[in-house]
């Protein structure tokens, strides 16, 4: 029974950590991708 309970708390655990990885790389790619959109005058 002990085993099940770490298993599931470590399955719990790594689903949060993908959740917070996934998240961080989003924020990271739409930064990147605001600060490559130029706005204004001439060449793009």
């Amino acid at each position: 029974m002990m085993i099940y309970m770490l298993a599931t708390a470590m399955t719990i655990a790594m689903l949060i950590a993908t959740a917070f990885g996934l998240h961080q790389e989003t924020e990271r790619m739409r930064l990147k991708d605001k600060q490559n959109t130029r706005e204004g005058f001439g060449w793009s």
